[in-house]
């Protein structure tokens, strides 16, 4: 009754300062220190200290803002006393309050300097009889009470022992929320419920939720003591073994050995599996005799498992701008694959886990494949590996050796692992096109496995034979062509081809980074040699003839050693390479262009070929002799290349009215096509409008320009048919000085492919029927015979299409 009439006693004004609380709700009769930190907080504490200590307690949504507005306050209270204040050195302010009655904010009175609030205050129900159902509420909730203390929960002993003797149901559910470290939101549910009983019973809610949860630990924390004291006695037995055999007088450094191994094992932080696997070969080996043949390689198998990456990992450099700046720096141009890396970039910045793409660069020796690799792993901030497949004819070099076997080692891939000491490097299958197979096996095909992103996170090794997860691996394969790597294989890459580079391009590279490196492996310096830009072209157009840049810096380190030798005799003075002086140092030209050798001749036509090791200019020669009629063929050609010829004589034949040819002339004429340098074999679907353009000069006795080369495969119906291999044709066409070159119609497509600077170089023409090739590409066409005159018939002939016109492309 004492509290009935303290309430009834208690004064409250209907306006008072607002303290918006962070992470606590406070209760009637609740003596707590509260720490006041922002000003306007501090304002209102001032303000009620200079008139009646009365103060409203309200409790904000969000405990991280640091300025809340009117919505973002709970709207439910408690008028509260300050009973001590004091500032501290910080500015803050500290104060005890104790909580008086509940109440409700009607409206915001002021806001500045401090939020001023008309309250409402909330008079709960008085119960003046204690019915059988609030007895049993009461008794419940002190058994719970219990129960949590005993279960470990922390409440003083002062608290407990009021619990016990309160019998006010509003104050005992209270009291009990105050004290249990309910969070904000169950908190303030439970300051806003009016009914007492109704209070009583969320509370006996609350305690059941956490009896629940005290019991749970309980039983995770028992457990844990059960294991804890597991090891702890096989720890005190193993300390106990090693005392007696220290007694007995055997070695301990096997011991110790051991127990190295035992931690190493668990430093490792393997999977589960494998530490499992590790300890149980462990213990094996503990109880083996040390001159044991199965000891050293047990011991050797588990230097292998403690010893790879399981979870050690490099951090990827994610900074797309400074990937940018170090793939710029190492290589020239190569845009289409720069993008395709600082695209992995951007994605692994935006999604974490992602699984690591496995490329393949395809492209002439020279080019940049490989250093290409260690370019993407210093962007991307990862280690480099490299392994060489080449000649790999064993599948055990890709899976391991079965422990069974003497030697046996893991494959490759885990070595290099091993070697690197990180589970995501950038890993380099280097020449994958040049695997072999035998009755060892197939290792292309063990590599569908490493290869596969829905497979590699649990690539089981033989050797090992416990799943290690490849799938953070960056796999770049390399390859000088496609077609020999297994469809299966290819299908699991994603292939970036690389074409040979133009002069411009072999240029600017020899400047920016051949020169500078042989001037620095050859021991001299840029004050001592220097080569003049026409001299560089000069090496190229003369002295090389390929699509990467190998001979190239080779030929740079040829002319920087002969100055080094000078240097060294006591010469001081700058040399200055220029083109007139590259033959002092190289020797004479080893290439002429053959356009600069030639000039346009009679059945003689230009074509371009594509070779593994990039574009090549290549001649088709046709010779007309008397004799019974007749189709020769030489220097090396394939099947496709002989069909070609045989294909591009009967459309002659079929066409000898428009070419002004006898309809015999094939029974009088002996007609011999040769492909000179007879020596290298040559085959490829590209020769037959060349091969066509040769025959009908032949025949004709028209020339063939000289400035005009050509590709394309030819039908029976005149149609030329497109090609690939484009990019590299006109690479080839540019370096021979080549002026004009015709492509197929249906290659228009693949123009914008190339960059412009290329087609800036050349003229382009498309062609869609051997006429617009022949047009083109001979002095002058060839004058049709008159049409002749046919009997008239009830069929009706198809329309004869007019002659197209080449169209200029580029």
């Amino acid at each position: 009754m004492e509290n009935d009439q303290e309430k009834e006693e208690l004064k409250i004004p209907e306006t008072l300062p607002l303290l918006p609380v962070r992470d606590v709700v406070v209760y009637p009769y609740m003596i707590i220190p509260l720490f006041v930190g922002r000003e306007i907080s501090i304002s209102a504490v001032d303000w009620a200290l200079s008139r009646d200590r009365l103060i409203f307690l309200a409790t904000q949504k969000d405990i991280a803002d640091e300025e809340p507005s009117p919505d973002d306050i709970y709207t439910v209270g408690t008028v509260a006393m300050i009973m001590r204040m004091l500032k501290l050195p910080d500015g803050r302010v500290k104060i005890l309050v104790q909580g008086l009655a509940k109440a409700t904010i009607t409206e915001f009175v002021e806001t500045k300097p401090f939020f001023s609030v008309r309250i409402d205050r909330i008079i709960e129900p008085v119960i003046s009889e204690t019915s059988l159902e609030t007895e049993a509420f009461l008794r419940t909730i002190k058994e719970q009470i219990s129960k949590i203390t005993s279960l470990g929960k922390s409440i003083s002993s002062e608290v407990t022992v009021i619990l016990e003797n309160m019998q006010d149901p509003g104050s005992l559910a209270d009291l009990i929320a105050s004290n249990i470290g309910l969070k904000v939101d169950e908190a303030q549910k439970l300051l806003e419920i009016v009914d007492p009983i109704e209070r009583l019973k969320k509370v006996s809610e609350y305690l059941n939720k956490e009896i629940e949860l005290l019991s749970m630990q309980a039983r995770i924390q028992s457990a844990a003591k059960e294991e804890m004291g597991k090891t702890q006695r096989e720890y005190f037995l193993r300390e106990q073994l090693r005392a007696i055999q220290q007694e007995l007088g055997e070695a301990d450094a096997r011991s110790e050995e051991m127990s190295e191994l035992r931690k190493a094992i668990e430093d490792a932080k393997m999977p589960a599996t494998a530490e499992k696997e590790a300890l149980k070969q462990l213990s094996r080996l503990e109880q083996m005799h040390p001159d044991a043949a199965e000891s050293n390689m047990l011991r050797t198998y588990l230097d292998w498992l403690v010893e790879l990456p399981w979870s050690k990992s490099t951090k990827d450099v994610l900074d797309i701008k400074r990937a940018r700046t170090i793939l710029d720096e190492d290589h020239y141009y190569l845009e289409k694959i720069k993008d395709r890396i600082l695209e992995f970039l951007a994605v692994r910045k935006l999604k974490k886990k992602m699984k690591g793409p496995i490329l393949c660069f395809v492209g002439p020796p020279g080019v940049g494949k490989t250093s290409l690799g260690k370019s993407i792993a210093r962007a991307m901030g990862r280690k480099f590996l490299r392994i060489s497949l080449g000649g790999v004819r064993d599948e055990a070099e890709m899976r391991g050796h079965r422990r069974t076997y003497v030697g046996a080692l893991p494959g490759r891939i885990i070595q290099g692992l091993k070697q690197g000491g990180s589970n995501n490097p950038v890993f380099m299958l280097d020449e994958i096109d040049k695997l072999g197979s035998d009755f060892r096996g197939d290792p292309s095909s063990a590599l569908l496995e490493i290869l596969d992103p829905e497979q590699n996170h649990a690539f089981s090794d033989h050797y090992i034979n416990l799943p290690f997860n490849l799938s953070n691996v960056m796999f770049i394969a390399t390859a000088n062509q496609i077609d020999p790597v297994p469809s299966a294989l290819r299908d699991r890459m994603e292939v970036i081809r690389l074409s040979g580079y133009t002069e411009e391009e072999k240029l600017e590279i020899s400047k920016r980074y051949l020169i500078p490196r042989q001037i620095t492996e050859n021991g001299i310096s840029e004050e001592i040699v220097a080569f003049s830009d026409e001299a560089i072209k000069t090496i190229i157009a003369k002295y090389t003839r390929e699509a990467g840049l190998r001979n190239l810096e080779r030929e740079i380190g040829s002319i920087c050693r002969k100055v080094a030798r000078k240097v060294a005799e006591g010469k001081k003075q700058k040399t200055v390479i220029t083109a007139n002086s590259i033959a002092r140092y190289l020797g004479p030209p080893k290439f002429l262009r053959e356009m600069e050798m030639e000039s346009n001749e009679i059945g003689v036509a230009t074509g371009l070929a594509w070779t593994p090791v990039g574009g090549e200019v290549l001649f088709v020669e046709a010779t007309i002799m008397k004799g019974k009629g007749g189709l020769t063929l030489t220097g090396q050609l394939g099947d496709v290349m002989k069909e070609s010829a045989q294909a591009a004589l009967s459309f002659i034949r079929s066409k000898t009215a428009e070419f002004a040819l006898p309809d015999d002339f094939y029974t009088n004429l002996e007609i011999h096509v040769h492909v000179p340098a007879g020596a290298i074999p040559k085959d490829g679907p590209s020769a037959g409008v060349t091969m066509a353009t040769a025959l009908v000069s032949a025949l004709t006795k028209i020339p063939v320009r000289r400035d005009v080369a050509m590709t394309g495969e030819i039908t029976l119906r005149g149609r030329v048919l497109p090609i690939g291999g484009l990019k590299e044709k006109m690479l080839a066409a540019i370096r021979a000085g080549i002026t004009t070159i015709i492509i197929p119609d249906q290659n228009v497509k693949d123009l914008d492919e190339i960059p412009k600077h290329i087609l800036k170089k050349i003229k382009i023409v498309s062609a869609a029927k051997i006429d617009d090739v022949l047009k083109l590409a001979l002095e002058k066409y060839p004058a049709a015979a008159p049409p002749v005159k046919s009997t008239p018939s009830k069929q009706k002939s198809p329309a004869r299409r007019a002659p197209s016109t080449p169209k200029v492309v580029s």
